[in-house]
Order: structure tokens, then sequence, then C-alpha cells
């Protein structure tokens, strides 16, 4: 009998329960360490350093709030499922997406459609998914965590226990921004603290357990800045170039790639036409109407490049 490893993959659920607990974990120490332990006694002394924690208690507040309701957009929110016996006509391109309803999938040549019994995807047809038994549009991958095809799958993050695709993609951008930001400030405010950390260890000028706090909420908080810059950079890459995670590696050195649009467009893509939105986890219905991206089917592509 042959061993399907993608059998496994649907454990990464549990897992990612696990990582939203560690989320709100880091959330409280950090809490407790910047504002309760750090800034919070500085509000009533007066001068500098009372507006300076003001500041900094607005500014945490602002970013937490806007953290956790990308973080809830982003695992409530579903990324995209393909529509039920969605198929592209025999004499279509798999890029120009089509729906036909039940009563027309005997057109549908069946024995071009061939199933797979090891949880490798195999296709014996353009835009099809033989372990979904469905059609499979562009830029649609299969999830072997999810079990189910995602429009425009970036990937499976196992921090939402959600896949990250054409619907939510938006919602994790921010996400991930506000982490960063956050994190960052924290390791900011922070590193005051840290530094004198030994000093006061030396001479038992704190309490042992604040300085614990002060000194684990400054190594997590560092960490997390250190590892969400990289991601940071890497997702705005792919914003501005129209590639997801995924797409990376089919796309061929050399080539244009036939969804870059320009950098503001692959930008109006993911975040929509209203700029004023971009700053928070809403799609405006104009741009759900507006933007055919965002409901991960029908994608534009350059003129000057044959797909």
């Amino acid at each position: 009998m042959d061993l399907n490893p993608f059998r496994f993959c649907s454990g990464l659920k549990f897992l990612g329960y696990f990582m939203i607990i560690l989320v709100f974990g880091l959330i409280a120490i950090s809490y407790d360490a910047v504002i309760v332990l750090t800034c919070g006694p500085h509000l009533l002394h007066g001068g500098f350093k009372s507006f300076l924690s003001f500041l900094v208690l607005t500014l945490f507040h602002l970013l937490l709030f806007l953290l956790v309701w990308s973080y809830f957009m982003v695992v409530f929110r579903d990324p995209g499922a393909v529509p039920a016996n969605w198929r592209v006509l025999p004499d279509q391109n798999v890029e120009q997406e089509n729906f036909i309803s039940s009563s027309s999938l005997a057109a549908v040549d069946n024995s071009a459609l061939a199933s797979s019994s090891d949880g490798i995807e195999k296709r014996s047809a353009p835009g099809y998914c033989s372990r979904c038994q469905n059609g499979k549009p562009p830029r649609c991958h299969h999830c072997s965590v999810c079990e189910r095809c995602v429009l425009k799958m970036d990937h499976h993050c196992i921090w939402v226990v959600n896949c990250v695709g054409a619907r939510n993609y938006k919602f994790f951008l921010l996400f991930v921004l506000y982490t960063f930001l956050e994190t960052l400030m924290d390791t900011l405010v922070l590193l005051p603290g840290f530094i004198n950390f030994f000093q006061q260890a030396n001479h038992h000028s704190s309490s042992p357990g604040k300085m614990a706090i002060t000194f684990l909420a400054f190594v997590l908080n560092l960490a997390f800045a250190l590892s969400l810059l990289c991601f940071v950079v890497m997702h705005i890459s792919l914003l501005l170039s129209n590639t997801t995670s995924v797409e990376v590696h089919e796309k061929k050195k050399g080539m244009q790639w036939k969804y870059d649009l320009g950098w503001k467009k692959n930008i109006e893509q993911v975040f929509g036409t209203e700029k004023l939105m971009w700053p928070f986890p809403l799609l405006s219905k104009q741009d759900l109407e507006k933007v055919s991206a965002l409901d991960g089917l029908n994608f534009p592509t350059r003129s000057d490049v044959n797909v």
C-alpha cells in the first residue's frame, strides 16, 4: 500500500489553534510590559516623559486594534472556494474563465479527466483538479491542509488556521504589517528596560517578576519583529509584481509575468481602488464589483504578453 504523505498535512489544523493562543499570549505579555509596567507609571508624573508615554499608549492601542481586526478578518474570511461545477469549455483556453451549469457538463469530455489515488494532483486536462473533482480556475491551487482548492492561493498559514487566497490576502498583508509595526514599537519602548535588566538584577532595584516580564516581552517582540521584517519585504515584493508565493516557483526566469500590470494596478488588484480603505481590513462594495481579481475567478493580463 502506497503511503500518502499529504494525508498528514491535515494535522496542521490542530497546530494552528495553538498558534492562535500563542498570538494572544504575546499580546498579553506585551501589553503588561509596555503599558502597565513601562508607560503607565509615567502618565501621572507630568513633563515630557508623560507626554511621550501618552503617545506610545495611543499608538499601541491603535496598532493593536488594527492588528486584531485584521487577524480576525483573515481567520474567519473564506479565502475563496471554487464554485460547484466550474469548468473551462473544451474550445477555450484555461485563462478564459467560464462557468457552466451542471446540465452542460455532459459536453465536457470526461475521458480527459483523470483521478489520483496517491493524494498528488495530476492534471490530464487543463483547469481541472482530480482531487476535488471540479474545475480549476487560473491561479487556483489545491491545499492539502484544507483539502480543497483555493482561489489565487498564496499559502496555508498555520498562524491563522486558514489559507491565504484571493478574498483574504489583503487582510493577511495588513495583519503582517501591523504586527511588524507593533512588535517594532514594543522593542524600541522596552529597549531601555532591557539594557537596565542586569543592573536592576544586581542591585535588586526591581521585583523579579517585573524584570522577567520586561525581559521576556523584549526578546519575543525583537524575534517577531526581525522575522516579520523579512516577511513584510517579501510580500511587498510579491504585491508589487502581482505574484503569489506559489507562483514564484511557476514564473519563468527572463520572461514577463502576464499578471504584472504595473505596481499601481497590482496594488489595486488586492487592496481595491479606494485608497482611503487601504489601511483597513475592509473591501468596499464598489471595489468588489469593479475589481474582477477580488473574486478570485477573473484576472486581467498584460496585452503584450502571449497568454
